[in-house]
């Protein structure tokens, strides 16, 4: 502490993901409003002025807005009738939702004095808990105890498909771990390191070096946020083929 007061110098790259109550107050319960829950609300306007307010003149020839969410509607639907089949395209209405939400929510955490909601695995994990509960329930709607013969191994010799049986298992219900540990820890990791450069921008003699190296892993970043939007939205459809029955498509 002696040497962070002397010169000044002190980084604290987690402190940007601290969940704190909006009104003030340490006590968080179930119903506080959070700076999680502003976010959350943030992204959820933003989508929706974005396809109902850009796209509510309906032109021919395109606005931006209308472009962009005319854009990532068609990108989105293509994407679930591939990976799902004509079955599956029924269930695009979630699944645009979702990647749009996970989509904005890594933008928004990418501004200055934000917070990356999808950094916490508590949100990531609902996220993919219902993912998985959906598709899980929607494969016994759908299939019956058919459902079960996924894990069945039917190409491999006899003696081995018990085991693959339950290696199918436990590669199942490890899915939504999987799932949402790898969105939230690429985004919090992003965000710590792009926090540890910036804390050196306070020497004055390699600042010029710190603001390109920032500079370079912010543009990483948002990248970033796109690519683990189309990871979590393209798995989320190969776990729904499962369910509908598609991959034959």
């Amino acid at each position: 502490m002696s040497e962070e007061a002397s010169t000044g110098f002190h980084i604290d790259p987690m402190g940007q993901f601290i969940v704190k109550p909006l009104f003030g107050g340490d006590h968080i319960a179930w119903y506080t409003v959070t700076n999680v829950t502003m976010w959350m609300a943030v992204a959820v306007v933003v989508i929706a002025a974005l396809l109902v307010l850009g796209t509510r003149r309906r032109a021919i020839v395109p606005s931006r807005s209308q472009s962009v969410a005319e854009l990532l509607y068609g990108f989105i639907y293509n994407m679930v009738e591939e990976v799902t089949g004509h079955e599956g395209v029924k269930y695009f209405p979630y699944v645009m939702t979702l990647f749009l939400f996970i989509l904005f929510s890594n933008l928004l955490g990418l501004l200055p004095m934000s917070f990356t909601t999808t950094s916490h695995v508590a949100v990531t994990l609902t996220l993919a808990m219902l993912v998985f509960v959906g598709v899980t329930v929607l494969g016994f709607v759908k299939n019956g105890i058919g459902f079960l013969g996924m894990f069945w191994v039917a190409s491999a010799p006899l003696v081995i498909r018990p085991v693959l049986a339950v290696i199918e298992i436990i590669s199942y219900f490890v899915r939504p771990v999987s799932h949402s540990i790898r969105l939230a820890g690429n985004l919090m990791a992003g965000h710590a390191v792009i926090k540890v450069i910036a804390g050196f921008a306070t020497l004055a003699v390699a600042s010029p070096v710190i603001v390109g190296a920032v500079t370079a892993i912010y543009a990483l970043e948002l990248l970033v946020a796109c690519v683990q939007a189309y990871v979590f939205t393209i798995l989320t459809c190969v776990y729904l083929r499962d369910a509908v029955g598609g991959a034959h498509h």
